[in-house]
């Protein structure tokens, strides 16, 4: 399998996977109706499993362009394949929303809430507060691409690598995904914030594009990070690459504090105005 084809393909199953569990948990009628977060970060796990069962013998299944972009970034992968790959990661995860828009015809109509129907197809914050979001997507992805390096460290029997893999996301979704409803991979939100755009679903209202940049540059510098950190201290490698990034991760996380700092004193002075 060509291996456009194979990175298309592994995506498109992640997203039918993902898109498909949040379907079922937040539209209208659905038989999984409010069944809840276990049940989404489960699936997601599943789908990530699947789709590195179906393509992982063809590209690696990165599936992920924080995952390309992190192996390039220390000399994993080469840097040519890597907008062939992205591209791919994209559009499969498209197809794999218009799938998962399909399987659910139905519930659109049902469903009078349109940011559930944008939460089928991308993330969005609990709270939102966009440095603090930015610092959720770093760590996910930091998380991610740390994992799957000591997963790559290790000696598993034949063919359990995927189900490590997948019980990973599981685990990121559980600890770390209330936050932001973990992205952790550009191509999974954006992709599919495409195809909201441009799928005729009835009443969805916005695809809340003012958000999409966070979970594109999150996980994009989470998952860099994550790689050149793991290079640096358990390779004693340490690049100009780690040491850039180490302060921009920095400066994000103390303007992500200072923020809602700034926050708890304007809200502690408007309820002391209100007390007086």
């Amino acid at each position: 399998m060509p291996e456009f084809l194979a990175e298309l393909v592994g995506t498109m199953i992640l997203i039918i996977f993902g898109g498909g569990v949040v379907g079922g948990v937040v539209l209208k009628d659905s038989k999984a109706e409010g069944t809840g977060w276990v049940l989404i970060t489960l699936a997601w796990g599943l789908g990530v499993t699947m789709g590195v069962y179906a393509v992982g013998s063809f590209t690696g299944a990165h599936i992920n362009p924080a995952v390309t972009l992190g192996l390039a970034s220390v000399g994993d992968f080469p840097w040519a394949k890597v907008p062939m790959y992205i591209s791919a990661q994209i559009l499969g995860a498209m197809i794999g929303a218009a799938i998962v828009f399909l399987n659910y015809l139905p519930h659109w109509r049902r469903t009078e809430d349109p940011g559930a129907k944008l939460a089928v197809f991308s993330t969005d914050p609990a709270v939102r507060s966009p440095f603090s979001n930015l610092v959720s997507e770093i760590i996910g992805t930091f998380v991610l691409l740390m994992g799957l390096q000591f997963i790559g460290a290790n000696e598993f029997t034949e063919g359990l690598n995927p189900l490590i893999v997948g019980a990973l996301v599981v685990a990121i979704g559980m600890s770390l995904g209330g936050a932001t409803g973990y992205a952790i991979n550009p191509a999974r939100d954006l992709g599919p914030r495409i195809a909201h755009a441009l799928l005729p679903i009835p009443g969805k209202g916005s695809s809340d594009w003012g958000y999409s940049w966070i979970p594109i540059v999150g996980p994009i510098i989470g998952g860099v990070y994550g790689a050149v950190f793991h290079q640096a201290v358990f390779g004693q490698n340490y690049t100009a690459a780690f040491w850039i990034l180490t302060v921009i991760v920095l400066a994000i996380v103390i303007a992500a504090a200072n923020a809602e700092l700034k926050k708890g004193k304007t809200a502690a002075t408007e309820a002391e105005q209100h007390i007086s």
